[in-house]
């Protein structure tokens, strides 16, 4: 979708696909609880988490959108003939190699799911059942790599609905096959969603991907080698290895968690898909206007960049914020109505709870490095500092977790999750301004501040009255309304304009919708 609000489409497509996320770990949880069946289908979950950031969320749109934008910018140009276009050119360079590649390690995933289950969780009971998923799961790496290719294509071209909507598609994909299949194949009808979710994925882009790119070509080319601008090993390896890191977070989690009781990665799971919802929303905001900030990078604009930055940040610190002490005031409230029923019981709940709470100090700290990330490559050139800054931080993941699993169990590790990234995002937050581009990091600092301040503020307002509604859906629902007028009323007391920028931004988008 082309258009004056590219925002609000992403928006209401993001909140429609991480609501039906809610409804696929509802599903999940009801039927199978935090039991052992849950524990092998998320050992198996880590794969498509790991493709998703890879080859969707992170690595892939960070290498192919300047990629795009660049060929895209040649055409502009009236580089573009009859016989050679620059897109269709980097199109033919670039996907019959990706796809070969990803290809072959589905295939070898395949094959070696008995190794990947036993590094993974090596205190798992059931590693036989964890080895079936992880078999079905495997296809999504093929699938979503696709999908990414395809989204990438697609926003630099400014067409941010079919990207929008996969998720949605994949969650459909995995619901309707878990209500299929459920009574026959148990929770292998799970992972068998995870890879019809991920056809759906490659499916919802497919159309506006042919248009776009104008691919396959209905003319013939003139033979010749086709060159493929702004990729290559030289740019892919640093992204890779950062989105690599960045996810492998959720990789210690699960090491860690295999030798706890049984249910332990269940818990982390449900607590960490809850309280990255914020996240997610913050996020969109940067997702929309990567295009525009690799554009001005590779302009030279550094002062338009700056601002586009800038602005970023401050929006999703302030929705992240939000979120937050809506967390921290209502997570067992939150808990109990998503998921207590069925085989997920009241000690589920109050688990999850706690969990959630703990991970709810580190999402300012992925908000950041999920926005700090792509200005470091929106110039299209290879930088190792945000590889190194995130192989820190999971470094303090690493030694945090291990130290604090015995004490603390789960509560230990989701500490150890958000210390590390909070150290990663300081240092990209500290290294961008001198390598990249010219943010005031001060200026930021004092603007977090004042959002922190807001939401501590909210969290101990709704703290203090969640207790007093015994109907939980009640206290939420009430709980809706008092964290953000808490936050907003004690953001315009300290002075925070990033609070009466989202008002400012809520009513236009209301208007609008009007």
């Amino acid at each position: 979708m082309r258009g004056s609000s590219p925002r609000a489409v992403s928006a209401a497509l993001t909140v429609a696909g991480a609501l039906l996320g809610l409804v696929r770990d509802q599903a999940i949880a009801k039927i199978y609880g935090a039991s052992t069946d849950s524990d092998a289908f998320l050992v198996a979950w880590t794969v498509p988490e790991m493709a998703a950031t890879l080859l969707i969320e992170d690595a892939m749109a960070l290498l192919l959108v300047p990629a795009f934008s660049h060929a895209i910018a040649l055409r502009a140009a009236g580089r573009a003939t009859a016989l050679r276009d620059p897109v269709r050119d980097l199109v033919a360079a670039t996907f019959p190699r990706l796809f070969a590649v990803l290809a072959a390690v589905t295939g070898l995933l395949i094959l070696f799911a008995p190794q990947f289950v036993g590094a993974l969780a090596p205190g798992f009971p059931d590693p036989g059942l964890a080895v079936d998923c992880t078999r079905l799961a495997a296809l999504t790496v093929l699938t979503y790599g696709i999908a990414g290719y395809f989204s990438a294509a697609l926003r630099a071209h400014g067409r941010f609905l079919p990207p929008a909507a996969v998720y949605i598609a994949s969650n459909i994909g995995i619901i309707g096959t878990i209500l299929l299949l459920d009574s026959c194949w148990g929770v292998r009808a799970a992972a068998t969603g995870a890879a019809v979710g991920g056809l759906l994925m490659v499916l919802t882009q497919l159309p506006a991907f042919v248009r776009e790119a104008d691919w396959p070509p209905l003319r013939p080319r003139p033979a010749g080698r086709i060159a493929a601008p702004l990729v290559g090993f030289a740019v892919l390896a640093p992204i890779a290895l950062f989105a690599v890191s960045r996810q492998s977070q959720v990789l210690v989690e699960r090491f860690l968690a295999s030798s706890l009781s049984s249910g332990a990665i269940s818990h982390l799971n449900y607590a960490q898909k809850v309280a990255q919802m914020p996240m997610v929303l913050s996020l969109m905001f940067c997702t929309v206007t990567f295009p525009a900030v690799a554009q001005a990078v590779a302009e030279g604009d550094r002062e338009r960049a700056r601002r586009r930055v800038e602005k970023d940040l401050a929006l999703a610190g302030t929705v992240v914020l939000l979120g937050t002490s809506l967390i921290l005031g209502y997570a067992p409230q939150i808990v109990e109505v998503l998921f207590e029923r069925g085989a997920f019981d009241s000690q589920d709940t109050a688990t999850t709870a706690s969990v959630m709470r703990v991970y709810a100090a580190g999402l300012i700290g992925h908000t950041l490095v999920g926005a700090l990330g792509r200005p470091f490559f929106s110039s299209g050139r290879p930088t190792w500092y945000p590889p190194a800054a995130m192989a820190v931080g999971l470094l303090v993941t690493v030694a945090a977790g291990s130290a604090a699993v015995g004490p603390w169990g789960v509560h230990g590790i989701a500490a150890a999750n958000a210390a590390g990234i909070c150290v990663t995002a300081l240092l990209l937050l500290f290294g961008l301004g001198s390598r990249i581009v010219p943010i005031e990091v001060r200026a930021i600092g004092r603007a977090l501040g004042r959002l922190g301040l807001a939401a501590a503020a909210a969290a101990l307002a709704g703290r203090l009255a969640a207790p007093l509604i015994a109907d939980p859906l009640l206290s939420l629902v009430l709980g809706a309304l008092l964290v953000p007028a808490v936050f907003t009323l004690t953001g315009l007391a300290v002075r925070a304009p990033e609070v009466v920028h989202l008002l400012a931004l809520t009513r236009q988008r209301i208007r609008h919708v009007r």
